[in-house]
């Protein structure tokens, strides 16, 4: 059986976001969502995922971007308790052995401490820009999901034989080639990763996508992708909102491009592909 979960990262990163995910929920294919718990928008995502007890809410571990959620990440966080900028700076100061890697975990087990007070029990875990493919930071991930019970966790290696052959006929191909590369590059981590997990006994998907179309998923982008699903578990990452002015001004590359995943996971088209494929829509916490 091909059965598809369709999760959007980024919830609580803005209203615009909150929005564009409960709606896709709601009116579309999206079963299942990651809650950033540094999000300047985090507490109206808590209320609407309360809401909306269906949708599969997990926790989007955050060590890139934003405020720190501990007052124990030193190492992580400057003195300001902002946490590294960008990706490059985190695999930066980890390789200068800048960070102390217990103090990711703290940051980690703060950041699920900060869901769970709520009453929300996190379906699984990710992590904001795939810092988990650092083997530093899958540890960090694994020891806190154990700790709060959480035994599922997302598998952040691409299936290549679904994003490239879609991809492919893209028209932004400058784009798509250097995602789709960055992917492949990262696949001889996916052995470490997967070590990890035997390690800690935790679960994944079979298949993960959505890394090579990031930016450039549409209706047709999406069709293409459950035409090629495979038999088991798939999850496709996304990242829907409602373009606003908030959004405009929020740092990240991802702004109107996210008004079209919300267009695209709510299109007619798409649900009529999923009911003729047989696709079995589903959330993490339903594995």
């Amino acid at each position: 059986m091909k059965r598809l979960i369709v999760n959007a990262d980024d919830f609580g990163f803005t209203r615009g976001t909150n929005a564009g995910i409960v709606r896709a929920f709601k009116n579309g294919i999206l079963t299942s969502t990651t809650l950033m718990a540094n999000g300047a928008a985090f507490q109206e995502a808590v209320d609407l995922a309360q809401a909306h007890p269906m949708l599969g809410v997990g926790c989007h571990l955050t060590a890139v971007g934003g405020k720190a959620v501990s007052s124990e990440s030193a190492s992580l966080a400057d003195t300001e308790g902002n946490l590294p900028r960008t990706l490059t700076d985190l695999v930066i100061k980890l390789a200068r052995r800048q960070v102390n890697p217990l103090d990711i975990e703290r940051e980690f087990a703060a950041q699920v401490e900060r869901l769970v007070s709520t009453g929300i029990r996190p379906t699984h875990l990710d992590t904001h820009k795939h810092t988990a493919m650092h083997p530093t930071v899958s540890e960090a991930m694994a020891r806190v999901a154990t700790e709060f019970g959480i035994r599922i966790v997302r598998f952040p290696f691409e299936n290549p034989r679904v994003s490239v052959k879609t991809a492919l006929t893209r028209n932004r191909r400058k784009l798509v080639f250097k995602q789709g590369a960055l992917s492949l590059m990262t696949r001889p981590a996916a052995r470490q990763f997967k070590n990890v997990l035997r390690r800690f006994n935790l679960q994944t998907p079979d298949y993960f996508c959505g890394v090579t179309l990031t930016g450039l998923l549409d209706s047709e982008a999406l069709c293409q992708i459950i035409n090629s699903l495979n038999e088991g578990v798939t999850e496709l990452m996304c990242h829907p909102a409602i373009y606003d002015a908030e959004l405009e001004v929020a740092h990240t590359r991802l702004k109107r491009e996210r008004q079209q995943e919300f267009e695209a996971l709510t299109d007619a088209t798409v649900k009529h592909c999923l009911e003729a494929n047989r696709i079995e829509l589903l959330h993490y916490g339903q594995i």
